[in-house]
């Protein structure tokens, strides 16, 4: 089993249900959505076009996926989950936008937060204690010789190469687009995802993802309020 600290909002929040239906799973219940064409592409199409985030659930990465370290355990990891959420406090990305990262669509915010960029880099610290060293092939797997040499030293080092400066938040909804069908996957993604667009996305939970095998869905195991949400509810 590999486990993952994700940022992801809560079950029943509008964002993770419009989520869901979109990317075709819901990983809080393992349930499927049925898709139909949608914007002059098939089903099947825009079926193979999520698949990849389909499987990982909707999220945006704070600790990619790891294996335990020998000495530790699942209590132990949700343990430190719980003692970092009751005293890291709630926040606001001022405003959200679908964007494109190479060919990749992702919710993303319109602009560098610094109070986002600081949340993320506690998260790959705090946990790293829990995080077992990569195998060689998890090594290569990431293709190491392409990375700029600061992103190849954070895989080393934190088992993941975007993270402290590199770390970019993105909320990932498709797989590779080919260029030819981008320009309708912006305008399917911009209506299907209207309501969000522009507004705030509250930071408010630290969430336990957990792939039960290499290969299969990941799964939500926990989903934990931050300070203010704690707080508030």
């Amino acid at each position: 089993m590999r486990y993952a600290l994700y940022f992801a909002p809560s079950a029943d929040d509008p964002l993770n249900l419009t989520a869901a239906e979109w990317l075709g799973r819901d990983a809080y219940t393992n349930v499927g959505y049925a898709r139909a064409a949608e914007g002059g592409l098939s089903a099947e199409n825009l079926d193979a076009l999520t698949a990849d985030p389909r499987r990982y659930g909707f999220h945006a990465t704070l600790k990619a996926p790891f294996h335990l370290a020998e000495d530790k355990r699942e209590a132990d990891l949700l343990k430190a989950m719980e003692a970092f959420a009751a005293d890291t406090s709630a926040f606001d990305i001022p405003s959200v936008t679908v964007g494109q990262l190479g060919q990749f669509f992702a919710l993303v915010p319109e602009s560098l937060h610094p109070p986002l960029q600081q949340f993320a880099a506690d998260v790959v610290e705090t946990f790293e204690p829990f995080r077992a060293p990569l195998s060689e092939a998890d090594i290569a797997r990431r293709k190491p010789d392409t990375l700029p040499p600061g992103q190849r030293e954070n895989l080393m080092r934190w088992g993941y190469p975007y993270v402290f400066d590199d770390f970019r938040f993105h909320m990932t909804l498709t797989g590779p687009v080919p260029e030819a069908q981008a320009p309708v996957m912006a305008g399917i993604l911009a209506d299907r995802f209207a309501s969000f667009i522009g507004r705030p996305l509250r930071i408010d939970g630290l969430v336990l993802f957990v792939e039960p095998e290499r290969g299969a869905p990941f799964l939500v195991h926990s989903w934990l309020p931050l300070k203010a949400a704690q707080q508030n509810g």
